[in-house]
């Protein structure tokens, strides 16, 4: 697990391009995303991993048979290679910082593009350590390519050291998760886990069970243009109305707004004209029951308005994923795993809900209980990315741990009972 082995192997994943594009309508969305997917493939293979498949759709995995004798839960570790479409993927050029020293670091001198610590104070946590920067110009890809960095660097650390008790051991590899199609066919029966994890948080330490409500709503307004000389009494605006819908939601219920457990409405898109107008939000919120109202909240004001201006409002609200923890709270022993398996290494958990969604969160309704462990990135979908080496090879040591901890528990019998699914 040596430094210069996790750079090496990080660096070649993000110099491939894997943007996905959620306009697209096959899996994986991109062409691009099968020349990363065939390489893992390759070199699931190389390090001697077994069962080692990839389906029609891009999705990977492949076995680390077990090194004892006892009859122990199947664990699964699970990253996505694509990256997000938020920001440019093509032609990374990662740069290596070794010993950061706590100052300014210069991403591009041409464009004066600087990631600072005055603005992005979690650096300084990370003083005299190696960080990995973008040039400026793109995103880096850590999320994922640090968690898939991880597992492949610790199954071939768990095959050159097979001293090291550990059970059955399943590995994988999604395609399209930041479009939030990352577990849509992820064949949980044949992946064959009694649960598992995915290393796609961010700072040292994280480990997380819950995750939002989500859902979308989109809101389509039908109006009717007349002369404004003339209007009184028979225009209907639809941009006014648009308008009057967004400000009779809760101001301070806004993404900019909130933290923690906090829910939130986000309007991201809207256009529209006189005679027709439209917007798009996300609904979020931890607590199902609050969720439910906010769906609600919707559905009365559309009606209010619709009382108003003749039935001129359609809605249109989907669900999009669920809380996570509802799912892992009766197997909760997954989550002190992964914590006692972080103490064990030197690292103090930041267990907190995550603000957003996983692929943990699909996968633990489709039957496999899926919380989520730090892969060590921070700014994700930015120029501003950054990952530190020694992050990486925590999170290397939180899996062949928890891979040990598991084939080792006394109450083996205990554990199989708890997290048969």
């Amino acid at each position: 697990m040596s430094m210069q082995q996790i750079i090496d192997r990080f660096i070649g994943y993000v110099k491939i391009d894997t943007q996905s594009d959620p306009g697209s309508e096959t899996t994986p969305s991109t062409e691009k995303q099968w020349v990363l997917a065939d390489l893992l493939v390759d070199e699931l293979i190389h390090i001697g991993m077994e069962d080692v498949t990839i389906d029609d759709k891009g999705y990977i995995m492949a076995t680390l048979p077990s090194t004892v004798d006892q009859k122990v839960p199947v664990v699964g570790f699970i990253s996505h290679y694509d990256t997000s479409p938020d920001f440019s993927g093509t032609n990374v050029n990662p740069k290596i910082i070794e010993n950061y020293d706590g100052r300014d670091i210069v991403l591009n001198e041409a464009e004066k593009i600087i990631l600072s610590p005055d603005y992005f104070e979690d650096l300084l946590q990370y003083k005299g350590q190696t960080l990995i920067v973008t040039d400026g110009t793109t995103l880096l890809g850590a999320d994922d390519k640090a968690g898939i960095t991880e597992i492949i660097t610790a199954m071939a650390y768990l095959i050159q050291n097979p001293q090291i008790p550990h059970g059955k051991i399943r590995v994988g590899f999604t395609p399209d998760e930041e479009i939030g199609r990352g577990a849509h066919h992820f064949d949980v029966q044949k992946f064959g886990a009694d649960w598992a994890y995915t290393m796609d948080g961010s700072q040292i330490g994280e480990l997380e069970y819950e995750n939002f409500n989500a859902a979308s709503a989109k809101v389509t307004i039908k109006g009717k243009s007349v002369h404004p000389g003339y209007a009184k009494g028979k225009m209907i605006n639809a941009i006014s109305i648009a308008n009057e819908f967004m400000w009779i939601l809760p101001i301070e219920e806004t993404p900019q707004h909130t933290s923690g457990r906090e829910g939130f409405f986000h309007i991201h898109h809207m256009k529209g004209h006189i005679e027709h107008a439209e917007f798009e939000l996300i609904i979020r919120d931890h607590d199902r029951e609050q969720f439910e109202k906010r769906k609600q909240l919707l559905k009365d004001i559309a009606r209010k308005l619709n009382g108003l201006y003749d039935g001129c409002i359609n809605m249109e609200i989907k669900d999009q994923y669920h809380n996570m923890r509802e799912k892992i709270e009766p197997v909760f022993h997954i989550v002190e795993t992964a914590k006692a398996a972080m103490e064990a290494v030197g690292i103090i958990p930041i267990i907190k809900p995550i603000r957003g969604g996983t692929d943990g969160s699909q996968l633990s309704f489709m039957g496999l209980p899926c919380p989520n462990i730090f892969a060590g990135g921070h700014n994700f979908h930015g120029k501003y990315e950054y990952v530190p080496v020694e992050s990486m090879q925590k999170a290397v040591d939180v899996i062949v741990k928890i891979c040990e901890l598991v084939a080792t528990k006394n109450e083996t019998s205990e554990m199989d009972t708890e997290g048969s699914i």
